[in-house]
């Protein structure tokens, strides 16, 4: 299971305390190491959630694990989207995902606030869409983050996530597998200063539960439908869901 995947193993600290300690150290530095490590793709995935949540009409919308608010700028882009609500975990994401909006003028549209995914600080049937990029692999209890997600959600809503996933093609299995596992940790390490972010990202990946048995995971949860589009090759899935 994901909860068992930890940035530092030999720590008795949950995975949630690691998790928050792990982006509070390496916030300063992550929108760097994002474009650098993903070669900019990432850009274009977030374009694909923006896309699909113009095609839902949404007006008010959650981002979870929001981080530095890269996805709720990108969403603040769509007119028909009145308020967009970003929350994270990690105070010091959120410091610099702050100052990111403040330079952008949004602080109209977009605001963050600190939170627990497994426990959302609002009332259900409050958001029209939502949106986790990124994040779930995180989740300390993967479906209780999950069915907080849906229970915010009004009926007919949007639930879309963007995760990192297992490439199928065995040949760029293998070349994947060594820039994830060999050259991110060796190159986020001198960027970042952090050698367990780095290592802790290709070993969720691997825990996580992609494909069919996230969008089961999904209906579980309280999504009456789910489906999967593979991004990239499949080192990236974008995942749809209506509560």
């Amino acid at each position: 299971m994901t909860a068992q995947v930890k940035p530092s193993p030999e720590s008795t600290d949950s995975k949630k305390e690691q998790v928050e300690q792990m982006f509070d150290d390496i916030s300063g530095r992550y929108d760097l190491l994002n474009r650098l490590l993903s070669f900019g793709v990432d850009v274009g995935w977030r374009k694909k959630v923006r896309r699909k949540i113009e095609a839902s009409g949404a007006e008010r919308l959650l981002d979870v694990a929001t981080g530095t608010a890269d996805m709720a700028i990108e969403l603040s882009r769509l007119p028909a989207l009145k308020e967009i609500i970003g929350v994270d975990i990690s105070a010091g994401m959120l410091r610099v995902g702050d100052k990111k909006i403040a330079r952008k003028s949004l602080n109209h549209k977009i605001r963050l606030l600190q939170a627990d995914s497994e426990s959302l600080p609002f009332e259900d049937n409050s958001f029209d869409a939502c949106t986790v990029c990124f994040g779930v692999r995180n989740f300390e209890h993967l479906e209780a983050g999950m069915k907080e997600m849906a229970r915010v959600l009004k009926p007919g809503g949007k639930l879309i996530v963007l995760e990192f996933s297992r490439p199928r093609s065995a040949v760029f299995r293998q070349l994947y597998w060594f820039y994830f596992g060999k050259v991110l940790p060796f190159l986020g390490r001198i960027i970042s200063g952090s050698s367990n972010a780095y290592r802790y990202l290709p070993a969720s990946v691997k825990a996580f539960p992609d494909g069919n048995d996230f969008t089961t995971i999904m209906k579980k949860c309280g999504c009456s439908e789910a489906t999967a589009e593979p991004l990239t090759f499949g080192i990236c899935t974008l995942y749809t869901g209506t509560r």
